[in-house]
């Protein structure tokens, strides 16, 4: 069963943009998530609606970001891609005749509710901003980690 990665996706190329700060094409992008530009487009459509980012045509022109990283969450963005199925799992038929598939379905949607419920809570807590502070963090340690010509004795 393939996985719906667009939330991760877009994630991703949303932290590159807030670090290059400089409009990046679709093309840009797509390189970023090894697929089509088109896709990018796609993807980005719901950002843009909600005012996240903003897309410039012509020469020098790409995508921005548009909102402030401190008060954008997951939710939000995940919200914004239209709310994609956050489990792969679910019941064998949505409209049983059997009595045990009924009752295995009211178990299962009971847990999947709480689940979907719990996560989407727990996206409503993590901000771009956070995220965007956990890739500098990242960076200062792997550049304390491996030699450079600026840090040439790291360990």
């Amino acid at each position: 069963m393939k996985r719906d990665s667009r939330l991760s996706g877009v994630l991703h190329i949303l932290l590159h943009m807030a670090e290059t700060g400089k409009p990046l094409t679709s093309e840009d992008l797509s390189k970023m998530l090894d697929t089509n530009p088109v896709v990018v487009r796609r993807l980005m459509a719901g950002l843009r609606e909600r005012d996240y980012v903003r897309s410039e045509k012509g020469h020098g022109g790409g995508w921005t970001l548009q909102c402030d990283l401190n008060r954008v969450t997951l939710r939000d963005i995940y919200v914004a891609l239209g709310s994609p199925s956050l489990l792969a799992i679910g019941n064998r038929s949505e409209s049983p005749a059997c009595l045990v598939e009924q009752a295995v379905n009211a178990a299962l949607g009971s847990a999947f509710e709480q689940a979907e419920q719990t996560l989407l809570a727990r996206f409503g807590e993590v901000t771009l901003a956070q995220l965007s502070s956990d890739v500098h963090q990242r960076i200062q340690a792997r550049a304390q980690t491996y030699p450079t010509a600026e840090n040439p004795h790291a360990t």
